[in-house]
Parts: structure tokens; sequence; C-alpha cells
């Protein structure tokens, strides 16, 4: 007897038993069960209601005997046929479930029933794009691309300053003019507003904005939108890259790299591979775009994988703003142990008596990182993470930035009742010393305890843009494609910080900040110039970076990752071991290597690094081990590890232990 039966992806499926799930369809609803459809079916011994999404109907079943759907969520399908196909690819490239793959492609708590409310983007009356000759050239190639009907993908090195958001919207022009749709990806929420701003005066309603600021409603609005086909251009951050468009022309990803395009949650994708994915599937065209592009990407470029093209010239005319180097040994050598250089005070002052901004970065908030007992030593660590609190003077608190723990501070120690010590500096140190120096000046601090409230991002930036400020001081969010143009000046807080991380991209990361942030200054008639404080002036990232040398910088580094073949040369894939019980997840790494050495045996090419404690150790009470494989990330490899990781899960020794792997690991 033939019966109609939905193969399911279930939300309380975990990693190890995942695969589709049987239900048998009511015969009332058999117009209803389509691929891409929610339901809420029955599990488990206890048939707990989980949701579920319809992957495909079927007539027959290997099982006898199968449990009805008990509901449908939705009327009609809000996923198709692609979305699955990439669900499953997900599945195998990120080492997640389908339906977590299907979850991301979805905005939270969707409500089919939800009335859509209008938004009101205009359309500029002067919205005709002006190119120089220069972004024309770049442009008439990037066209032809775009024409190829072919999967195309391109790298767009242009220096600070140099327009490349203009070549952006001509092709965007020119994608739509061919009847496709764009998607433009950003880092920061921060530049979400601004990137807005500047498409929907050119393009109108066609814009919608999708990132996970966003209120529900919001979220459910802008997906509805652009789903039904209104929208052509869609802008937001990594998971915008789901966004529900229909025949892909264009995908650009700005400021290309970003550490904040990968998911450090399930699945654990990198927006760039999934933008490759849509770009094949579409023959549509990938852009990546940077001043100081990801050292895989100019490998890619180098080695024909993409396109490469240049912008050498800021947009203005005006020169790359040069650079001061102030050397924090020799400030405190001079007596000035505040965080402020003289030589950065001097030119803030000559900001200020001009009505000039300045923006000022550390990759630090709170006041103070460490706080310390003069006599005996005694420091506070979180109680549940192995790191130390940080200071935060606006509560008086110390607080965990991994947890969220905090305790009530005083002057004493806790040991000993010796004088406690406040070092280091963080965002709001730097505000107090800065109102010191400079009494009744404005300064707007901009970091993750200013940014919680809802358009908090865009209010603190207007008001910078409108000269409510002088000063904008805050974290990385305030690095990249800023576009003021009354800043003349720009100051690096502690170069030093990122240098010295346990990261095979920390000399990466701190090219990429320090010229960043240096690249907002003089992006007006007015010339720019930008101040480094540094402990090592003579440290060679420093040295680079200053003279904004993306090219020599780039020449060092992929020297050093060939010698020691980290990525881009070879991948590399983390294992990831936690548990409450560190001698479980001690127990449990070694029996994880041990099996993928018995796989791997006689490969040279795979070498397994570790097991070893992740760089923070403890987070919220659960010990963090990680094994590396260091490898060529293809499917054999990805199914060695998958099939590893899926056995053990089932063994009882994995009882109260997490196992999961994580592909294109960022450290």
């Amino acid at each position: 007897m033939n019966r109609s039966v939905a193969k399911i992806a279930l939300s309380a499926a975990t990693y190890h038993i995942d695969k589709p799930y049987d239900y048998l369809i009511p015969s009332s609803d058999t117009e209803l069960a389509l691929p891409g459809v929610r339901v809420m079916v029955p599990f488990g011994r206890g048939n707990k209601k989980i949701e579920g999404v319809i992957l495909s109907v079927v007539t027959e079943s290997q099982y006898g005997k199968l449990k009805s759907i008990a509901s449908f969520v939705d009327e009609k399908p809000l996923l198709n046929d692609e979305n699955i196909k990439l669900a499953f690819w997900m599945s195998d490239r990120f080492f997640c479930t389908v339906y977590d793959a299907l979850r991301v492609m979805l905005p939270a708590k969707m409500s089919p029933k939800r009335k859509i409310k209008e938004r009101e983007y205009k359309k500029a009356a002067d919205s005709e794009i002006i190119l120089n000759d220069e972004q024309n050239k770049v442009y008439n190639e990037l066209e032809k691309l775009l024409d190829n009907k072919k999967p195309e993908a391109a790298l767009l090195y242009g220096i600070t300053g140099s327009g490349k958001t203009q070549v952006y919207l001509k092709l965007i022009e020119k994608t739509l003019q061919l009847g496709k749709s764009a998607i433009v990806l950003v880092p920061e929420i921060a530049l979400t507003p601004q990137t807005v701003k500047i498409f929907s005066s050119h393009f109108g309603q066609a814009v919608a904005v999708f990132h996970s600021a966003l209120a529900t409603g919001q979220r459910h609005d802008e997906w509805t939108r652009i789903h039904s086909g209104e929208v052509r251009v869609v802008i937001g951050t990594r998971s915008a890259v789901f966004a529900p468009l229909s025949d892909i022309g264009l995908i650009v990803i700005d400021e290309e790299q970003e550490h904040t395009y990968k998911s450090e949650s399930s699945p654990r994708y990198h927006a760039r591979e999934i933008a490759k994915y849509r770009v094949t599937k579409s023959n549509a065209l990938l852009l990546l775009s940077s001043a100081t592009p990801s050292v895989d990407s100019m490998y890619a470029a180098k080695t024909g994988k993409y396109k490469l093209f240049h912008l050498l010239n800021r947009y203005n005319e005006k020169g790359l703003p040069p650079v001061l180097i102030a050397d924090m040994k020799t400030e405190l050598a001079n007596g000035n142990g505040t965080t402020i250089s003289s030589v950065l005070r001097s030119e803030l002052e000559k900001n200020l008596s001009s009505g000039e901004q300045s923006i000022l970065f550390i990759n630090r908030r709170g006041t103070s990182p460490l706080v310390a007992c003069g006599e005996c030593g005694y420091t506070f660590k979180c109680r549940n993470c192995s790191v130390s609190m940080t200071y935060h003077s606006a509560n008086g608190r110390l607080l965990c930035h991994y947890c969220g723990f905090s305790l009530k501070t005083s002057d004493n120690c806790p040991e000993c009742s010796g004088k406690l010590k406040f070092i280091g500096a963080g965002t709001q140190k730097i505000e107090a010393e800065l109102l010191d120096i400079f009494p009744g000046t404005g300064i707007i601090r901009m970091d993750a305890d200013t940014t919680t409230r809802k358009d908090s991002h865009d209010k603190l930036l207007s008001s910078f843009r409108k000269k409510e400020a002088q000063i904008l001081l805050g974290t990385q969010m305030v690095t990249k494609g800023l576009d003021f143009e009354n800043v003349t000046l720009v100051g690096v807080l502690s170069a030093d910080l990122s240098l010295y991380m346990s990261d095979y991209r920390a000399n990466e990361k701190s090219f990429s900040l320090i010229t960043q942030v240096v690249g907002r200054s003089g992006r007006g008639e007015k010339p720019g110039r930008a101040v480094i404080q540094t402990f090592t002036p003579g440290h060679k990232v420093i040295s680079l970076a200053s003279k904004q040398d993306y090219d020599g910088f780039y020449e060092s580094e992929i020297a050093l990752r060939k010698a020691l073949g980290s990525p881009p040369v070879n991948d590399l894939i983390a294992v990831n071991i936690i548990s409450p019980d560190e001698s479980k997840v001690i127990k449990s790494s070694v029996a994880i290597k041990n099996a993928l050495q018995n796989y791997f045996r006689g490969i040279k090419e795979i070498k397994l690094l570790g097991p070893a404690p992740a760089v923070v150790s403890k987070v919220s009470n659960k010990y963090r081990y990680r094994l590396l494989i260091n490898c060529a990330n293809n499917k054999k490899v990805r199914e060695t590890i998958a099939h590893t990781v899926r056995e053990f899960m089932r063994d009882s020794l994995c009882r109260g232990v997490t196992v999961f792997a994580d592909a294109d690991t960022y450290d």
C-alpha cells in the first residue's frame, strides 16, 4: 500500500545521529507537505513535539511503523530546492546538521502571519555614479566578468579611500540592468547604516538590509520583502549571504579579510565559502574587496584562482596620511605614564584648535585589563574561565568578557589587604584620561558597552558626523569603512596588542587593523596624518603598516606561511573537545587523535598537531582542548574526520563531552 512519507531534518537531531527522518503525512494535509515547509513532529520515547523541515516527499519507507506529522508551521514553502541542496553541502563542508544549515537561512521566530511593515528608501535626484579614470578601467574589466554567464571570482585590492564603493555601485547598476540581483556584505553592524544610505540613495526601494541586530519583526519584514521578489539588492553582515534572492548576478564582500565573516557557532561557515557556492550555482560574479586583502585571498589571486584588480590612488587625489611613530618606552623614560603619548597629545591639540576631528583606536574595552595586588601579586581571575577579569569604571565592577561573571571591586587585596593596582588601559580609562587632559571636549566612545541598544551604532556615528563631538574613541568597529571628511587625525593607541597572540594570523590581523584605521584620516579635502603608539617601533609589521606597504607585508608573510605550512599553503581543520571534567577532555582528545592517526597512517601530507589546551582553556566552567589537522581540505579528509567524530560521540566514553570539527579554523 502506497503512503505519503516526508523525509524531515529535525532540530533535535545532534550531529552524530543526523539524517532525514521518515514521518507519515496525514491524508488531509498532503497538499501542505512540500519540501521547504516547517513542521512539528513527535520525537523520541516521550514524543516531545519538535520542529523540522521537510526535505522531500516519497511514497515508500524502509521503516514499517512511522509516526505522523503533528502540525504544519508554514502554509507554503519558505525554503526551495536550492536552499536544501546548499544545506546538504554545508553539512559536509562545515561539519553541521542539515537542520542547523537550514535554520540560518531563515530569520529567528518567523511568523507566517505577520503583516509586512513598509520601509522608505528614497532614491536621490543626483544618483548618477561617476567614476574616475582608474575606477572606470577596473569597472570595465569587472563588467566583462559580470557578462560572462559563468561563475567568476575577483579580488579588488584598493588602498583606503580609493573609491571601491563607487565601483560596487556601478557593478550593481549593471547587474540590475541585466535583470539580476546583488548581495553586498559588510563586516560590522556599525557599517550597515552608512552603507544602506549610500546604496538606497541610488537604488531606492530595491534595497533591503539584513543583519543580526535587527529586531525579530524587522528581520521578518526584510526577509519577506526579499523572498517575495520586491527586493533586488541586499546589504548586511555575514548572515545576509543567505538572503533568499533569485537570479543572483553579483555578490560583493567588502573588507573581505575580516574574521567576522566566519561563524563561531554551528554551522561554523565562512561567508566567503557560501558566496562561492551561490555564484557557482547562479553563474554570477563574486567580488572580494579590501585595502588589506587576507593572505588567503591574495594567494588565491596570485596563483590564478581569482582575477586581481588594483586601485592605487585615493579618489580625492590626495596622498595617504603620513604616520608619526610614538615610542612608548621613551615616553615612560621621560615620565609620561599615561596612555596618551606627548606626540599624540600635541596632534590632538592642533585638531581641537582648528575644529577638525580625530579617531582614536584601541582594541580593548573597559578600564583596566588587569587588577593586581602590588604586595602579594594576587590577580582577579574569573571563577568560571581561565582569564583575568577586566575592571569597568562605569559600574565599579570586574567583568569577565567570556562568560559575563562580575564582581564588585574594592581598593584592597582580598588576600593580604594590600593596595590594588589597576594595570593597562581600555576604552573607558582612555576616555577618562582624555577628559582630564582636554576638559569639556566632546568624546564619543564606541565599544561593546556603548552599542548594545537598538540603532546605537547609527546614532553614535551620526552624532560624530554632525560634529557634535571632536573625538571618536573605539575598538575595532571604528577601524574600517567609516568615511568622515572632517577627520584629519587617527591615533592607534596600543599597536602591539594583537602582535603576540597565539595565532598564526597575528601579524596579518595587526597589519590590517593598523592600516585600516590609519586610512580613516584625510579622506576629505583636508590632508590627514596618523600617530601609532608602540613599545616595539622596530617591529617589521609596525614598520610596514606605518608605510601602508601591503605588498611588502604580503611577501614577508607568505614566505613565513610557506615555511610553516600554514594556510593558505595548507588547510587547518580543528577538532574541539569540551567538558566540565578536564580528565575526560584529555582522555577523549587522546582517543580521537589515536583514531585519526590510524585512519591517516602513511599519508605524509597530513599532520596532526596536539591535542593541547585552547588559547583560553576554560570558559563557563568547561575545559577546552583542540586537535589540529594540517591537510588539504578535501571531501575524503572531511568524511574521515566526520566519521571519527560521529563514532566517538556514539561511544560511552563521550558522555559529558562535546566534540565538534571546525573547517577553516581561524587560530
